[in-house]
């Protein structure tokens, strides 16, 4: 693989991070969280795009009432929309709880729906949705879904619990994921864990995906955002960790071996990570953010396979 160019795309916030990635309606949309700092409670979601690649400008900044808005996940709905979902986070809780996750929809970037909440979204954060087969997939975590739990969705809107208490060991504090499907709809999950060992583990599961094996990747990582290039090759961009410092790193996932193997370090350090990773016009591109020019900001990075 061959990092060929690299560079920042937004620096505006006093912290910037937190990113997502896609292709939609012929440009590029980052999505990202903008705050006074990594844990302040004024976070919003800066929403930017692009038709090039080069030049980027801002189109929508979502906010939630009383709430840090955090972790901007992307998807593009099968009526064509885009969708935005993410976490608030509350500094007195809601009935209980300090987390719900929110969701907004867009037919032209631009334009946004009003944030869509419910009762069910109170008590978890579904941090990330993939569709597959005109349905989406979203694992939720932390408070009342603190084993793991996978939803389903053919809206976007109203979710149905699919599998309760998915992740393999609650002791490990099993976290965030992603999710991506293969062709012959089996499903696989790269899985964060934080406790006990701290590795991550790889979710393999069959439609209707209420049964799930997990294996243990034997590295600790953070921020998981996982593509297949092929059936047997998936490519997956992640925190990884030595001693002190972190990184931003591509690495090889190997879903028969359960491997994990770094092939790439992009530009990185500090408080980083929380890559967006598509494929598109023949080349691999990144969106994460970065400490390691002073403040935190967000980069792009444009990779060939070779």
């Amino acid at each position: 693989m061959q990092l060929l160019e690299v560079y920042k795309i937004w620096d505006k916030a006093p912290h910037n991070a937190f990113t997502d990635l896609i292709w939609f309606k012929g440009h590029f949309y980052c999505a990202f969280r903008e705050g006074s700092t990594h844990m302040s409670y004024d976070g919003k979601l800066r929403i930017i795009r692009s038709s090039d690649a080069k030049t980027w400008e801002s189109v929508a900044l979502m906010k939630y009432k009383n709430g840090d808005v955090r972790d901007a996940k992307l998807s593009i709905t099968p009526s064509n929309e885009l969708m935005l979902n993410g976490g608030v986070r509350y500094e007195k809780p809601i009935e209980g709880y300090t987390l719900q996750s929110v969701t907004w929809f867009s037919n032209d970037g631009r334009k946004w729906t009003k944030a869509f909440t419910s009762l069910s979204d109170l008590g978890t954060w579904r941090w990330s949705v993939t569709w597959n087969e005109n349905m989406a997939y979203s694992f939720g975590y932390t408070g009342r879904d603190k084993h793991g739990c996978l939803y389903a969705s053919n809206d976007g809107k109203t979710w149905e619990i699919r599998k309760d208490k998915a992740y393999p060991d609650i002791e490990s504090y099993g976290n965030e994921t992603s999710l991506l499907f293969l062709e012959n709809r089996d499903a696989y999950c790269l899985l964060r864990r934080d406790k006990k060992s701290g590795t991550a583990m790889l979710g393999i599961s069959k439609s209707p995906y209420t049964s799930w094996q997990w294996s243990d990747l034997n590295v600790p990582i953070g921020g998981p955002k996982m593509i297949a290039l092929t059936p047997e090759r998936f490519l997956a961009a992640v925190r990884l960790y030595e001693k002190d410092s972190a990184r931003t790193s591509l690495c090889w996932i190997d879903p028969h071996k359960a491997t994990l193997i770094e092939v790439l370090t992009l530009p990185s350090g500090g408080d980083n990570s929380y890559a967006g990773l598509i494929t598109y016009d023949g080349f691999i591109w990144v969106s994460y953010y970065s400490s390691h020019e002073e403040k935190s900001c967000i980069y792009l990075a444009k990779l060939r396979l070779m």
